[in-house]
């Protein structure tokens, strides 16, 4: 089995900075994906924010796109976000999520707060 730790989530003032970290735990796995979504408090589903392969190609929602970078750090089946600029919008619990050897995994979540 794989399990999914977030972290890093924080408040943070308009402008500011923040880095996610989602740490990947098991036996014998492989991280095929990782993405990161998050969950607005004016929507009930889940956006997907951005997504990584193996081999770094990575995609972004529009919204964040120049802003935020998705990276994955192979060896210690541990992804990132880095989020700049931030925005009152970007208010939100974000996820991790990752398909694996195992299928697909989610964390349990991590508060990003933008304040003015």
């Amino acid at each position: 089995q794989v399990q999914l730790v977030e972290s890093g989530g924080d408040l943070v003032q308009a402008g500011g900075s923040l880095r996610l970290s989602c740490a990947a735990s098991g036996t014998k796995f492989n991280i095929y994906t990782m993405a990161w979504f998050r969950q607005t408090p004016d929507k009930q589903q889940r956006e997907s924010v951005a997504v990584i392969d193996r081999r770094g190609s990575a995609n972004y929602a529009d919204s964040v796109r120049g802003r935020f970078t998705i990276s994955i750090d192979n060896a210690k089946n541990t992804g990132y976000l880095q989020m700049r600029s931030l925005k009152l919008e970007d208010t939100g619990v974000y996820f991790c999520n990752a398909d694996t050897t195992y299928g697909t995994r989610w964390g349990q979540g991590t508060q990003v707060t933008v304040s003015t």
